[in-house]
């Protein structure tokens, strides 16, 4: 394979085609691929003004962010993108264990020609930063403080990166790109359903050029994704399964966003759903192990109201409570 530093973008691809959506535009994308460029999932649907906000951060090195509610596949979206246009990519979780030493680099003691030598070994920043990369960092409203500003100096319109320990400023690759993930906006967490995020500094904010939304997608479409990921549902009956299950994912989002239920349903839940009803046989043992189990149970008699008005029959009693051995 090509290293991904000896990387040319030279050809041009329609959008249209790529990524079956309405638009005019040609894309520059790579002829060869690399080692990390993602692999491409056939059965991938995009939502149009995501990957056009995605295509705008990839064509003209614009730094974008993701922004929705988890299970809507913004990571897996810009993924997808960089798939087709054979571009590398990597990704990296701002859970709170990153330090700016993983994101920078340390210096290591290792042996060479019989003696210990100090020699530093690069972070997961610098390396990509010297190649065509795009850089997706998840959870990017998790990160830590000291993290948060490693990453600011990067998000200016040069994005060099000073090493203070060598001495040594590092020039972006032409190529290289950076992306992020969030479930907030940088505000912070109102409704308690990300524990662990944080409000970001508006100044680091106001340096994303594109912030785009993906939330949930018309039922239509979510049945789409359900059907292409667990295809043995696409007949007439399976296709009135799916329909149900994507409609009872609505329902609980629709009590999240009236607070009457604590808990929601997202395209990937509803996935492990029909996944797990394959395994299991028993649509409500597989509704019970992929969502139900995972509510509070004060509220498992309202969700046991959202199944029985979508499969028109109720959930055993034991599933609602739980039940306690004399």
């Amino acid at each position: 394979m090509t290293p991904p530093f000896a990387l040319l973008r030279d050809k041009t691809l329609s959008a249209r085609k790529l990524f079956n959506i309405e638009s005019d535009l040609m894309v520059p994308a790579f002829s060869q691929r690399s080692e990390q460029v993602p692999d491409i999932d056939d059965s991938y649907c995009f939502d149009r003004d995501t990957t056009l906000a995605i295509l705008a951060g990839f064509m003209h090195n614009r730094r974008v962010m993701l922004q929705g509610y988890h299970g809507t596949g913004k990571s897996t979206h810009i993924e997808q993108v960089a798939a087709r246009l054979n571009w590398p990519c990597i990704r990296v979780n701002l859970d709170g264990y990153i330090s700016r030493i993983d994101l920078i680099g340390k210096d290591v003691i290792v042996i060479r020609d019989g003696l210990q030598v100090t020699e530093f070994r690069s972070g997961v920043i610098p390396w990509s930063l010297e190649q065509p990369m795009a850089l997706i960092l998840d959870e990017y409203d998790a990160g830590r403080p000291d993290v948060m500003f490693v990453l600011q100096r990067l998000l200016e319109s040069n994005g060099k990166l000073t090493l203070i320990d060598q001495n040594r400023v590092i020039e972006p690759h032409p190529y290289f790109r950076i992306f992020a993930t969030a479930n907030t906006i940088g505000l912070g967490d109102a409704t308690g359903l990300y524990h662990g995020t944080h409000a970001i500094n508006q100044g680091q904010m106001d340096r994303w050029n594109i912030v785009a939304t993906l939330n949930y997608l018309h039922p239509d479409k979510e049945c789409g994704i359900v059907l292409a990921k667990v295809p043995v549902y696409n007949t007439k009956e399976g296709k009135k399964l799916v329909a149900s299950m994507v409609q009872l994912a609505g329902l609980t989002r629709s009590g999240f966003i009236a607070s009457d239920i604590s808990t929601l349903m997202s395209p990937r839940t509803v996935i492990s759903w029909a996944e797990n009803y394959q395994i299991f046989g028993d649509l409500e043992q597989a509704f019970r192990v992929s969502f139900l189990n995972k509510c509070d149970e004060t509220e498992r008699g309202i969700i046991a109201e959202y199944y029985q008005r979508c499969f028109n029959r109720e959930l055993a009693e034991s599933a609602i409570h739980f039940v306690v051995a004399e």
